[in-house]
């Protein structure tokens, strides 16, 4: 027997597999973290189920029966999704904590906003839009490389890039670890000794902006991200945020490659075991009486059915 103080390291499921999801599936959906985090969370060993401590990736659990908590705290699943538009100032960590202690999202998102995540990140001295929501299919679908979701900055590069240099970036350059292409680059206007430009992404490489203008002899001096997907950041202050319209979110939905089906049953309940209907078993045969002796009645054969000839017997050589 198991001492009460000593945690279990195996989990055992309380309720059939055919309602069982995920646990990363589970913590995504229920605005924990994003269903990657959430599976660092689980390989860390801070997720436990029904008291017992996971530590696999495919452990599986009922969000409706079974008892998920992470760190101690139990994870409210079912709860109502919100997803929201933040104005990222430069020198905050698109965390909710540092564990660093730089200033983080935490001082920005607090009271009811808790339990939102970032939607990919911006570093240090990035500002502009950052997508936070506690739907986790959304984040995961808006962060596929398969749906290439657009990602609009403004830079301020040092220098004038010549047509030659802005067509070089649409093509594409070699970094350490492949080639990377700007899917679109615009001048918007010309400094003395800066240009400032509009640069569109489709991938989420890490600095991407930063290192292909490094590649062409412009490095960014300033970098705002004013467009993610359908979303643009408009006239929000930086530190400030706002709740998406209903237009915003279905459109944020058809770019995740999300329809609307998909989303309403994601929302919905999943049944119960007691909801489903009974089988109706299949009647049997009575058995026979004590001391009677069942015969079974063999087929007739081939040549006694109505509408065919005998055969013929052919005759031996």
């Amino acid at each position: 027997m198991v001492p009460p103080s000593r945690p279990r390291t195996t989990h055992r499921p309380a309720t059939g597999p055919e309602l069982q999801e995920r646990l990363q599936k589970i913590l995504s959906a229920a605005g924990v973290a994003s269903r990657r985090r959430a599976e660092e969370l689980i390989q860390a060993g801070r997720v436990t189920v029904n008291g017992a401590v996971v530590h696999e990736l495919g452990a599986r659990a009922d969000p409706a029966k079974d008892a998920i908590a992470l760190d101690g705290q139990r994870v409210v699943t079912g709860g109502v999704r919100r997803t929201i538009l933040l104005h990222k100032p430069r020198g905050v960590v698109s965390t909710l904590r540092d564990p660093e202690g730089r200033a983080s999202l935490e001082r920005l998102v607090t009271g009811p906003l808790q339990g939102l995540f970032p939607v990919g990140r911006l570093d240090l001295q990035t500002s502009g839009l950052l997508v936070l929501t506690s739907d986790g299919a959304l984040a995961d679908a808006l962060l596929r490389p398969r749906q290439a979701v657009a990602r609009v900055y403004h830079a301020k590069v040092r220098g004038t890039p010549s047509p030659e240099t802005l067509a070089r970036l649409t093509r594409g350059v070699r970094l350490e670890r492949g080639r990377a292409a700007i899917a679109d680059v615009r001048v918007l206007e010309r400094l003395p000794t800066k240009t400032w430009l509009e640069i569109t992404v489709r991938e989420g490489r890490w600095h991407v902006v930063r290192r292909v203008c490094d590649a062409v002899r412009h490095p960014v001096e300033k970098l705002v991200r004013v467009a993610f997907g359908p979303v643009r950041l408009g006239t929000l202050r930086p530190g400030a945020w706002r709740d998406v319209t209903p237009r915003e979110l279905a459109e944020l939905h058809q770019a995740a490659g999300l329809a609307a089906s998909d989303v309403a049953a994601a929302t919905a309940p999943r049944p119960r075991a007691r909801d489903k209907r009974p089988r109706t078993p299949r009647p049997r045969a009575a058995a026979p009486p004590r001391g009677e002796v069942r015969t079974r009645t063999r087929a007739r054969p081939a040549t006694a059915r109505p509408g065919l000839r005998p055969r013929r017997p052919r005759p031996r050589p």
